[in-house]
């Protein structure tokens, strides 16, 4: 039952999150932390600050890490393949329909619609992590490396992954 569990975790969210990875991150969070209690939400968000700062999909990663670690090797592939599930069998099953009606307006004002819900989940996810970040590590630390994040990601354009890797080090030396 344990491997189901595992399987519907992941796959729900791929079903249902269009657009990939970021969409489907509030969606996996839901699932693996509300519904089966398998992290908490400062472990997700440890995940998923580690999970951004390493090459590839973002939510293959996660669903690899989570599903090893609640059903080992096994619950790993499980987690993997009902990741990708979703996305293989709709590029097999609606690709002709893809390439039949992709300049459709229909087609595109839905997908645009789409769009602000995928907005939203982000939004209620950052919201969640920035005030257990807070609770966690105080109001200084948390304006301090909100604000140098922001500053180093929009004004110096440095990359995400070195952010991440400046704020692990920063805790380490200066929260410990």
């Amino acid at each position: 039952m344990l491997y189901w569990h595992i399987f519907l975790a992941f796959f729900i969210p791929g079903i249902v999150g269009y657009g990939g990875g970021p969409s489907s991150i509030p969606l996996i969070q839901i699932e693996v932390v509300n519904r089966y209690g398998w992290l908490t939400n400062d472990q997700f968000g440890e995940l998923l600050a580690l999970g951004n700062a390493l090459p590839g999909p973002i939510a293959t990663k996660m669903a690899g890490y989570i599903g090893y670690e609640v059903g080992g090797w096994f619950g790993s592939f499980m987690a993997l393949f009902a990741t990708v599930a979703p996305t293989l069998l709709a590029m097999i099953l609606l690709l002709g329909l893809l390439y039949k009606f992709k300049d459709s307006p229909k087609v595109k004002k839905m997908t645009g619609l789409i769009r602000p819900t995928i907005a939203v989940l982000l939004g209620v996810l950052a919201y969640e992590f920035f005030f257990s970040s807070w609770e966690d590590s105080g109001t200084l630390q948390t304006i301090f490396i909100g604000g140098a994040s922001l500053l180093l990601m929009e004004q110096w354009k440095v990359h995400p992954a070195f952010v991440i890797l400046g704020a692990l080090v920063y805790g380490a030396i200066f929260l410990s």
